[in-house]
């Protein structure tokens, strides 16, 4: 099977992904894991740009030991003594020098003609091959130029003693066919071409870069530039980890391997994603949060018996834990049992179907269900009290620097039932709130979490507060809303723990230890 090389260039073309600066500290961070990944080749950065890009440049050279590192230059004399310097404590050094190549770039930026071009280019790969042994040289915009110039100074440049030649498609614009065949005669009509890495580097405007490079490598580079995520310039770069997984996953047509680690892709694509701020888009391929999601019914099911009947990728092995099942509408009876099992419900087949058509009728109103909905589905249905603890009143005392002291009235049962207080001490009010509610109710249950959040807007926005606790060896969910937080707080609490008395059967009033009145 073929070896190519993944040249990742997360690190500068990368960066240039508008809002993204990468503190030279994060570009060592990602190189190092660019190494665990497997990587060949790290284009570290252009160190004529900035201070700061040397000396990162400087520091990954000296860090990384296994993978090539190669600093970006132009054609430019000062250019290339800088990354030269830059490189100096590298291993593996490599210059990558660069030009263009399109009429539109020659005349608008360089304005040289294709003569001065190639007469530029092979003095700069001779300069470049004074510092360094391997020199990379790409003609930005190759496929918007004509071929038989790409073909003329592509034979100057290895005949110059460039070692790799990377034929660019700076703008995302040709198609699989087109690039295929440029490569193609590229290795059957240039002298030199078969001694030489022939690399790919596609962007993404069209959506093509990934189907790009893939034709570029069946025509035979051995080489192709990536980025982590797929982030880069305007709409970005090829995206590391697809090529690396369509080339993995598809060995049986490609025919080709490459040294990436599959495991290490998921805590790749975070690092790169918390560092540069770029966040992954739900629907991305191999690394989105939904890749190995399903919602569907069918899938779901497909998926409970057989994870390869909808997944051609293991989601472990890349690093991103188990598949998903999303719980929504389109799901089906079987994945809503197989959540209540992994939630710790036994129920017996009628009350379940009694429970998924609950469930159905709540994703008519809630897009997606989580596991405390389904909680609550289950314990308003199997422990709900038919006398349940009613909160009458409560009163709150606190203040800055003191702790807070709570008093609460419960009713146990309907209208004209006995009333119960109790008082206890917190270090906040919610806190001093709650202890009195389990003094009241008798009822043992660990706080495990609390969220609020506003119902609506304005200063007479209501609360909505949800509580978990443990209780029983269950988790048991509460929930109450008011304008006022605490009362709100006490409410979700109150529900939570008439959940876990009902679970224990705990219903005596007597067994509170709170003093009727």
């Amino acid at each position: 099977m073929r070896r190519i090389r993944i040249f990742d260039t997360t690190l500068r073309d990368g960066e240039q992904s508008p809002g993204v600066n990468l503190m030279p500290q994060e570009k060592i961070e990602i190189a190092r894991q660019l190494e665990r990944l497997g990587v060949d080749i790290i284009e570290a950065g252009f160190p004529i740009t900035s201070e700061g890009d040397a000396q990162a440049v400087q520091e990954i050279a000296r860090q990384v030991r296994t993978p090539v590192v190669a600093a970006l230059a132009r054609t430019h004399e000062q250019d290339i003594e800088t990354a030269a310097k830059a490189l100096e404590g590298a291993m593996r050094p490599r210059i990558h020098l660069f030009t263009s190549f399109s009429p539109v770039h020659l005349s608008y930026m360089l304005r040289k003609s294709e003569d001065e071009v190639i007469e530029i280019s092979v003095a700069a790969i001779e300069r470049a091959r004074r510092y360094v042994d391997d020199v990379e040289f790409s003609g930005q915009d190759a496929m918007r130029s004509d071929p038989a110039f790409v073909l003329r100074a592509i034979a100057a440049a290895i005949a110059a003693g460039a070692t790799t030649i990377n034929i660019p498609d700076t703008v995302g614009y040709t198609t699989p066919e087109e690039y295929g065949d440029l490569i193609r005669r590229v290795r059957r009509e240039v002298p030199g071409a078969m001694d030489v890495t022939i690399s790919v580097h596609c962007h993404d405007d069209l959506g093509l870069a990934v189907a790009n490079t893939l034709a570029g490598l069946q025509a035979g580079a051995d080489q192709c530039e990536v980025a982590v995520n797929g982030i880069g310039e305007r709409a970005g770069n090829t995206s590391l980890e697809e090529v690396a997984m369509a080339l993995h996953t598809r060995r049986d047509h490609f025919g080709i391997e490459t040294g990436i680690v599959p495991a290490e892709i998921g805590r790749t694509s975070r690092l790169v994603s918390r560092l540069t701020g770029m966040l992954v888009q739900p629907n991305k391929a191999v690394v989105g949060q939904n890749a190995f999601a399903h919602e569907a019914g069918i899938h779901q099911d497909g998926v409970l018996k057989e994870r390869t009947t909808y997944e051609i990728m293991d989601p472990q092995e890349l690093g991103q834990g188990p598949s998903q099942l999303v719980l929504g509408k389109h799901s089906g009876r079987h994945a809503f049992q197989t959540r209540l099992v992994a939630l710790g419900y036994d129920i017996d087949p009628q009350r379940q179907k009694e429970l998924f058509g609950r469930f159905k009728a709540l994703t008519d109103r809630k897009k997606q269900i989580s596991d405390e909905d389904i909680q609550s589905l289950v314990e308003d249905e199997l422990y709900q009290l038919p006398d349940p603890f009613v909160l009458q009143h409560y009163h709150v005392s606190s203040s800055d620097g003191a702790s807070a002291t709570a008093s609460v009235a419960v009713r146990n049962g309907p209208e004209g039932s006995p009333v119960y207080r109790e008082a206890a001490v917190g270090t906040g009010p919610i806190e001093a709130v709650y202890a009195a509610l389990q003094r009241v109710t008798g009822v043992e249950a660990e706080l495990v979490d609390y969220q609020i959040r506003s119902v609506g807007g304005g200063a007479d926005a209501q609360g909505e507060v949800h509580c978990t606790v443990s209780s029983g060896g269950l988790r048991l969910v509460g929930s109450g809303i008011s304008t006022d937080i605490i009362e709100a707080s006490a409410f979700a609490y109150l529900h939570a723990l008439n959940k876990a008395a009902a679970l224990r059967r705990q219903t005596a009033p007597a067994t509170s230890g709170g003093e009727a009145v």
